[in-house]
């Protein structure tokens, strides 16, 4: 096993200074999918599949460097090479996995999407970034064919469901050779692009380099309780396609040649879930709020759990489902805070430092988070906004083809959140509001720009504005405010119907949940829409 980049410590001030990344140098070459795979003993185990009907199915180091190196060969016969990028429109699975090893392996570019985007947010997305290629399963094919019509860009489908032109993933694979030398690649190339949603325009497209592990890994260290120890098993509900999945469960599994456990069940069930933790002695977990609250609300008993340490993140848990966790899981949840531009900024180890409920925690090892005033300065005890050091593995590279997003993400040596937030004088971040108004709904971070354009799209809609309302179980749900053209009326089943638009086009958590038609909408005197004044009404 790869040795840990911290030790474990008992004070705060130990852990903080074990990491700076001002000083310290990473290697110039250095590849995450080979990192991932060629350390470790290919005879133990790197995934366990759990089939719909409890069953489960192991797969090896061995087998995920045998398939990564059948797929990179098969798409360098598809003329996909070096720094071309390749679309991942399937869920948590072994072939997923492959797939991102594989693309690292080649010195391609992953570009994960979710499973549960439309063709409209499948279309910008693969049209934005010039995919080459999609690996797609069955199931999501028919969104990935209308989204790339006419465009030329070669499918692999993963099942059965395959049509002329395109390739069957698992026959490219049996027709590959295994034998396969990784591409040398430097820490600084990229390895992959994450879209994330902003309130004004298209998503913004951010790409990371093959270095980022280097930073998360001594975070996710701390998060999980000074892991790895040989017995850790991973497992979250996050979806792979988010840089939560992908990031803080598949890649701190496989660096550390640790066993990550993938449910194929689709949705997020209690019973099942808590059945899949002690069947299969899971040891470190991510788990949402959201899922935090569903389990609590089921009734079920805790206890028989092989927990060393639970991540949440997303929105603070309070005190009382800190708590409740403890006891029920049998140990801490640690919560985390970080963004899809850099994922590790601030959290909690409470078996090192104490936690202070309701907060965003402290800043993670090799990071140095500040609350910055209006002139960019940090505060201390007055609101601003959260920021981080951008001298980290984990920052961006850029937003893809943005160069003008890029430049307003950073303030000099800072990279900007976007979060209001206030630090107090111990250290610790509280979490004050959105700067740019993106909703944070079941753990995903939607921005109302998209679900506005749909909106537009729909004959009867004018004008359209989305906001987050505050909502029990998922922190926050959109609700729509929508001006109508001539000749339409506001009722029930037109709500119903625009509700089915947009479900149709983007993803199931961005369908409004309340729609409230208005006469005209509050706008500022250059015309933008003022989001603020729909939500203090």
């Amino acid at each position: 096993m790869r040795e840990p980049m911290l030790k474990p410590v008992s004070s705060y001030d130990e852990l903080a200074a074990q990491i700076d990344w001002r000083t310290r140098t990473l290697p110039e070459e250095f590849n995450l999918g080979v990192a991932c795979v060629d350390d470790h003993d290919p005879s133990a185990r790197a995934l366990t599949l759990v089939h719909e009907d409890r069953s489960s199915q192991d797969f090896t180091f061995g087998d995920l460097k045998d398939a990564a190196n059948r797929l990179a060969n098969a798409l360098l016969a598809l003329g996909v090479g070096r720094g071309d990028i390749v679309g991942v429109v399937n869920p948590a699975s072994f072939e997923t996995g492959v797939t991102y090893v594989g693309l690292w392996r080649m010195g391609a570019i992953a570009l994960p999407m979710s499973s549960l985007f439309g063709p409209d947010a499948l279309q910008y997305r693969l049209a934005n970034s010039g995919a080459k290629a999609v690996i797609v399963s069955s199931a999501n094919a028919p969104k990935v064919r209308e989204a790339v019509a006419g465009r030329g860009v070669t499918l692999l489908v993963i099942g059965d469901d395959v049509q002329d032109g395109e390739l069957s993933y698992a026959q490219a694979l049996a027709d590959a050779s295994p034998d396969f030398t990784p591409v040398v690649t430097r820490s600084e190339d990229p390895a992959f692009l994450i879209y994330t949603s902003g309130t004004t325009g298209n998503a913004k497209g951010a790409l990371h380099a093959h270095r980022i592990v280097f930073g998360e890994i001594p975070a996710f260290e701390a998060i999980y309780d000074f892991y790895p120890k040989p017995d850790d098993v991973l497992w979250s509900p996050a979806d792979w396609a988010w840089i939560a999945g992908l990031m803080d469960i598949l890649v701190p599994a496989w660096f550390y040649g640790l066993p990550v456990v993938v449910d194929e069940a689709s949705g997020f069930n209690p019973e099942r879930a808590l059945w899949l933790m002690r069947e299969f002695e899971v040891t470190l977990t991510l788990l949402p709020a959201t899922a935090l609250r569903m389990i609590r609300s089921s009734g079920l008993p805790g206890g028989g759990f092989a927990y060393r340490s639970v991540c949440s993140g997303g929105e603070a848990l309070g005190a009382d489902l800190l708590a409740w966790s403890l006891e029920f899981f049998g140990a801490p949840v640690n919560e985390a805070y970080g963004q899809t531009e850099l994922n590790g900024m601030c959290g909690n180890n409470a078996r090192v430092f104490p936690v202070k409920p309701g907060s965003l925690g402290r800043a993670l090892p090799g990071s140095i988070v500040a609350v910055l005033d209006d002139d960019g300065k940090p505060v201390v005890g007055a609101v601003g906004e959260i920021a981080v050091d951008r001298h980290h593995p984990l920052t961006m590279l850029e937003y893809y083809k943005n160069p003008e997003g890029t430049a307003e993400k950073f303030l000099g040596d800072w990279l900007l959140s976007g979060d209001l937030g206030l630090m107090d004088e111990d250290g610790y971040v509280w979490f004050q509001s959105r700067k740019d108004d993106v909703i944070s709904s079941y753990g995903y971070r939607i921005g109302p720009g998209e679900i506005e354009d749909s909106l537009g799209g729909h004959p009867a809609v004018a004008l359209a504005a989305v906001i987050g309302v505050p909502d029990e179980r998922r922190g926050q749900v959109p609700k729509a405010f929508v001006v109508l053209n001539q000749g339409y009326q506001p009722t029930d089943a037109l709500a119903d119907e625009l509700r089915g638009h947009v479900r149709t086009r983007l993803a199931p958590h961005e369908v409004p949940r309340d729609i409230a038609f208005l006469d005209d909408l509050p706008r500022t005197t250059t015309g933008k829409i003022m989001r603020r004044a729909l939500r203090d009404a």
